[in-house]
């Protein structure tokens, strides 16, 4: 009996093989010129956001940028850039680094390893180290857009001919700024375990302890807050109506202490903060007598107010008042004691 002879085997297709690194090649190839498209428009955005700060009275530059970060992130690295607003304030790095995810371009992390510079107008600049100096901005289609800041082991040191700064160090800073619905915005400012200068009122209040500050508010008719420089913007800001509720705020230099229970404050046509905060204060005739002895205060103000505060003190050295902002003056109470703070 004879065997049927097998069919010879079917030599296996290479297509299945194939396929699959066909269509990873194909996947890298269009995803590598989506990434250098997009690292193409980075830069002209860029260039054009410059453009237009420019036209509108600041000043930008940098000496270098470099793009890179493929394939799943944007990172701009700056060098030398700094910008300056027609008001004069002022902002300046050797490096600035910055980082986005390709699936989130609207949402960027910076870091400034090599420290900054920030110039006051009337005041001078402050060279500003730490060892963790980073920020982060999205929502940048809303008003206000979400913005943080955080800096950690920050020192704080004046430049030539400039002005002293209230702290010369602080464990930490922290700024942060958020949109909120009915047109507002949320603000937060911190400082943990700062030192003052060593000379000047915040030092002989702190009389070498720690400086901690609270300032948390809700600020109304962000949309309204727009300008080519800050003071146009505060203006605009005002005119619309726009105010700020205090939430929570404090500050703790030392023994002496004010905290801020509740208060509203919005900006006069002068540029001067209006508006009045009931606070509480410790140890408040020291840190008077402070303010007087570092000559913010004239001595004659100072030790009146001074006397009031210690009058409505308790035993237990907490006094309450309110802080009045108005008519160009600031009162403790019943007493003037200086001008009012200037917002632009």
């Amino acid at each position: 009996m004879s065997v049927p002879d097998t069919k010879p085997a079917r030599k296996p297709r290479r297509l299945g093989l194939v396929l699959p690194f066909a269509l990873l090649i194909l996947a890298v190839v269009v995803w590598s010129g989506f990434w250098f498209w997009t690292r193409i428009q980075t830069g002209d955005r860029m260039d054009q956001a410059a453009e237009a700060l420019r036209s509108a009275g600041y000043e930008v530059s940098w000496e270098a940028r470099s793009i890179g970060g493929y394939p799943f992130r944007l990172n701009v690295t700056l060098t030398e850039a700094q910008i300056r607003e027609p008001s004069g304030w002022a902002i300046a790095t050797p490096r600035l680094e910055s980082e986005a995810f390709m699936h989130a371009l609207d949402h960027w992390v910076f870091a400034a390893p090599d420290g900054l510079t920030f110039t006051r107008p009337q005041s001078g600049s402050v060279q500003v180290n730490g060892r963790v100096l980073r920020a982060s901005l999205g929502d940048t289609d809303r008003k206000p857009p979400s913005f943080d800041f955080q800096g950690l082991d920050v020192i704080f040191a004046p430049g030539p001919g400039a002005q002293p700064f209230a702290l010369s160090s602080a464990e930490e800073v922290a700024f942060h700024l958020r949109p909120g619905p009915e047109d507002q915005g949320a603000m937060f400012l911190g400082v943990t375990k700062g030192q003052a200068q060593f000379s000047g009122m915040f030092a002989r209040i702190a009389q070498d302890g720690d400086v901690d500050l609270k300032w948390d508010a809700v600020l109304s008719k962000m949309s309204a807050f727009d300008g080519t420089d800050w003071p146009s913007a505060v203006r605009n800001w005002a005119l619309a109506g726009g105010m700020a509720q205090i939430q929570e705020a404090g500050l703790t230099a030392g023994e002496a202490m004010i905290g801020v229970n509740r208060g509203q404050l919005f900006v006069g046509p002068d540029g001067r903060l209006r508006g009045t905060l009931d606070v509480t204060l410790r140890e408040a005739p020291e840190a008077l007598e402070a303010l007087g002895a570092g000559g913010v205060l004239p001595p004659e103000t100072a030790d009146t107010a001074a006397a009031v505060a210690s009058a409505r003190q308790g035993a237990d050295n907490v006094a309450q008042a309110a802080i009045t902002f108005q008519a160009g003056q600031t009162t403790l109470g019943p007493v003037a004691i200086g001008p009012a703070p200037r917002v632009y």
